[in-house]
């Protein structure tokens, strides 16, 4: 996904991690509004109903607490399916919780394993803001609430992910679909979704 020597040059001297912050507690609050009836219900990222896209979104956060604590996010599942319904905002903060320890100031320039290969520390904390805030559009749009963060943190995270995520090449190596062109009146969020693939709504 993410492209090592981008997310080097770009961000070497950004820490990522108060945006990340930010990015998630964005998500929290669109999480804990989904209600029962909408766990069935279709997203914009075609291999997730609500249900499975809220199971995946803990399985993001639990894969960058392993990868700050220098293991493999591939002994994470893609889904985390081990709660009930009515426990997935729960789950989410539980996962951060968690991970936050794992994030030292020494983590973002030591060469870690992110599920796109080696990278810096900082470059997998982008990485992870970016899913953040695309998943989160994702979870707004299937459940009728606001889709845009905070301007100015998606277009900083809009702004990597052009460096980061190649427009040219998508599918195998680079999991995303071709680029969409944004309506004249996206906000940036939607930008940011339409760049990983996402067709606006």
């Amino acid at each position: 996904m993410f492209r090592g020597d981008s997310c080097r040059m770009t961000t070497q001297t950004t820490d990522p991690r108060p945006l990340y912050r930010e990015a998630l507690a964005w998500t929290t609050g669109l999480i804990d509004k989904v209600s029962e009836d909408q766990l069935a219900a279709s997203t914009p990222c075609a291999d997730f109903d609500v249900r499975t896209l809220l199971g995946h979104l803990v399985a993001t956060v639990e894969r960058a607490r392993v990868i700050g604590e220098g293991g493999d996010p591939g002994t994470i599942p893609l889904v985390v399916t081990e709660f009930s319904d009515g426990d997935y905002a729960a789950a989410y903060r539980s996962a951060i919780e968690r991970m936050w320890p794992a994030w030292g100031d020494d983590r973002l320039d030591a060469d870690v394993r992110a599920p796109w290969g080696t990278v810096p520390g900082r470059a997998a904390v982008w990485g992870y803001i970016n899913e953040t805030l695309v998943h989160g559009w994702d979870i707004a749009v299937a459940t009728g609430q606001h889709s845009e963060a905070r301007p100015a943190l998606a277009e900083a995270a809009l702004a990597v992910a052009r460096q980061a995520i190649p427009a040219e090449v998508r599918g195998g190596q680079v999991p995303f679909a071709e680029v969409v062109d944004p309506k004249p009146a996206a906000g940036p969020t939607e930008r940011l979704a339409n760049w990983s693939g996402r067709k606006s709504f």
